[in-house]
């Protein structure tokens, strides 16, 4: 009987390339499942939509979230539908924010008065519709950038450069917002157009000092005028004021001069009348009415009867004198010297 002697360095010789064929296969495979996976899965941001084409044939549009697709059959273009997307023209910005770059190609414009303006600006947009943003137009940004281009140059082209650069800048804006909407509504783009913005607007550098100069003569000349209408509204109306106020005073002291003529005629009317009626009792009442005026303006007062005859016994010339002397003032006479009383008394 023989002996068999098994040699097992010869048999893990043998067993060793069906072993790592089992496992390069089994890589194989594995890599070929995680190569269909990878391309089957995607995922789609809070702010997008994911728009699969099938062999470049719109198929479906996936919201938010993992999403599957056929593998190397459908393919995914994820559009920011709810991200606000913004456009720079005639300057371009860093990525840090801090530094812009001018490009003049874009920026330097012919204004209607045939003067140059740089005009950098910015479009604010959004995409609204994605299928026809990926699928009415082709290239859309770039065809987007060309229709802000031409529509820019053509409304500043239609105005003066005074009215670009200073007061005018507002309604540029409006302008091109409004044409800007209306021309990609004509190409059936899907984008709304949320702001338009001049960054900056200015005149060609070598014509920049005499354009702050006319810029300061015109605010110099602004300056004079509003003090002018400030001035004019604080005197005209003052004046006004005053006429009318002279104008009141005047009507009042004619009704009031005719008022009291009506009155003193009435009265004299009545006063006639009365006295037609009793010529004595009116005549005795108008002497004391009379007198009753009179009298309390007078200082002092001397009664003497119309029957006494001779000098009085006692002649108060010392309380006489302040009345003399204020009649005479009114009168404009000097006064007349007050007798002194002589010790012996009068005779």
């Amino acid at each position: 009987m023989k002996e068999f002697v098994i040699d097992i360095s010869r048999v893990r010789r043998l067993a060793a390339p069906r072993v790592s064929g089992r496992v390069g296969a089994r890589l194989a495979t594995a890599a070929i499942v995680v190569g269909l996976a990878w391309s089957a899965l995607y995922q789609v941001g809070p702010d997008e939509i994911g728009v699969v084409r099938r062999f470049g044939r719109y198929v479906r549009a996936n919201q938010s979230g993992l999403r599957l697709k056929l593998p190397f059959v459908e393919t995914a273009v994820k559009v920011p539908v709810q991200r606000q997307l913004r456009q720079e023209f005639g300057f371009r910005t860093t990525t840090d924010r801090k530094q812009t770059q001018r490009v003049l190609d874009e920026s330097t414009m012919l204004t209607g008065d045939l003067n140059v303006a740089v005009v950098e600006w910015i479009v604010q947009y959004r995409i609204a519709d994605p299928y026809r943003f990926l699928f009415r137009v082709q290239n859309g940004e770039a065809v987007f950038r060309d229709l802000a281009a031409a529509v820019m140059e053509s409304v500043v082209g239609d105005r003066t450069l005074t009215e670009v650069v200073t007061v005018g800048r507002q309604d540029v804006e409006s302008a091109v917002q409004h044409e800007l909407q209306t021309a990609v509504e004509r190409y059936d783009m899907g984008l709304r157009i949320d702001q338009v913005v001049l960054q900056d607007v200015n005149p060609p550098d070598p014509v920049k000092p005499s354009w702050d100069e006319v810029n300061q003569a015109q605010q110099q000349r602004d300056r004079l005028i509003n003090e002018a209408h400030a001035q004019y509204n604080t005197v005209v109306p003052k004046a006004r004021g005053e006429a009318a106020q002279t104008v009141l005073a005047a009507d009042g002291y004619g009704i009031d001069r005719v008022n009291r003529a009506e009155g003193d005629a009435s009265r004299f009317r009545q006063v006639d009348e009365a006295y037609q009626k009793a010529p004595d009792v009116t005549r005795r009442r108008l002497q004391l009415e009379t007198l009753g005026r009179v009298l309390p303006r007078v200082g002092g007062k001397v009664v003497l009867d119309k029957d006494a005859k001779g000098v009085l016994p006692l002649l108060p010339l010392d309380r006489l004198a302040p009345a003399v002397t204020a009649a005479a003032q009114a009168t404009g006479k000097s006064a007349p010297p007050t007798p002194t009383p002589s010790n012996g008394g009068s005779r």
